[in-house]
């Protein structure tokens, strides 16, 4: 685990998806008395498959920390934290449910990240892009 812990840390998802993979085909080969074991071997296996499912996306924090680069996002994770805790508190006027906040964090992070735009674009191809200063589009949503 210390070893896949590092390969994570440095940016080598192949490397660290090999050594998960090996570590869960040892946890399914474990042949002891451990009331437990079932429930060990299950969470390897999740972990193998999401290692694997994120390794394209992983972040070489060992490069930035050289580099004097920031690398914790813990302000903004404690500013969503604090948000959707309020919107689940039960006195709260208004609450948010499980699905409808899992839906505001999606429009938010593609907000965020500049592909909602495209989206609702793809989606409806006729809708008035007067944002890029076009004049053909802002005269004819004036008109």
């Amino acid at each position: 685990m210390q070893r896949i812990k590092w390969l994570l840390w440095h940016g080598n998802g192949h490397r660290a998806r090999q050594h998960a993979d090996n570590l869960r085909d040892d946890a399914k080969a474990l042949d002891l008395n451990y009331l437990h074991l079932a429930k060990f071997a299950r969470s390897v296996q999740e972990f193998a498959v999401y290692i694997r499912s994120n390794a394209g996306s992983l972040i070489n924090y060992g490069e930035r920390f050289r580099a004097g680069e920031r690398i914790s996002s813990a302000m903004a994770e404690s500013t969503v934290n604090a948000v959707v805790s309020k919107r689940f508190a039960k006195r709260q006027q208004m609450q948010w449910t499980r699905r409808g906040a899992h839906l505001l964090l999606q429009t938010r992070t593609r907000a965020l990240d500049g592909t909602l735009r495209p989206l609702f674009e793809r989606w409806y191809p006729g809708l008035a892009n007067d944002n890029y200063g076009d004049t053909a589009s802002k005269q004819a949503a004036a008109a």
